[in-house]
């Protein structure tokens, strides 16, 4: 997997469209829940598309302090179902964090985890913080680097 960090404005519209279908694909279908995929947030956003054989299998978005949290952010971290079990996530991850250590010269990162993922994130060095809560229908808690 070929990985790359793009702003809102050096994505292609073809990027766009595929990053909002596969985010679709998960969170709108796979996960049947209904909610508002297109924010306003994107434009503010780092992307950090994962591409094999020129197709986006794997997708995070990134945010500076203060923008979506306190702390940097990453979000909207999906996989396309087929390319799972490769390790594309942990890789995606991995490049995020690195993305924003480099852009927004901060190790503080914060997330909104869906908490049958924790053990995932807690191997990229996060810690949960708070209570539970429900993000559109969905259990959730929020984490942080270590």
């Amino acid at each position: 997997m070929e990985i790359t960090v793009k702003t809102f404005e050096e994505l292609t519209l073809n990027e766009l469209h595929d990053i909002l279908q596969l985010r679709s694909e998960v969170f709108v279908v796979e996960q049947d829940c209904v909610y508002q995929d297109i924010d306003g947030k994107d434009q503010k956003a780092l992307h950090v598309i994962g591409k094999k054989e020129g197709k986006i299998v794997a997708y995070t978005r990134c945010f500076e302090p203060g923008i979506y949290f306190e702390e940097a952010a990453i979000g909207r971290v999906v996989v396309a179902v087929k390319e799972r079990k490769y390790g594309f996530g942990h890789d995606v991850m991995k490049a995020s964090i690195l993305a924003i250590k480099k852009r927004y010269h901060t190790e503080s990162i914060k997330l909104s985890a869906q908490t049958y993922l924790i053990k995932f994130y807690e191997s990229h060095n996060f810690v949960t913080t708070g209570e539970e809560y429900l993000e559109d229908g969905i259990p959730h808690i929020a984490m942080v680097t270590a």
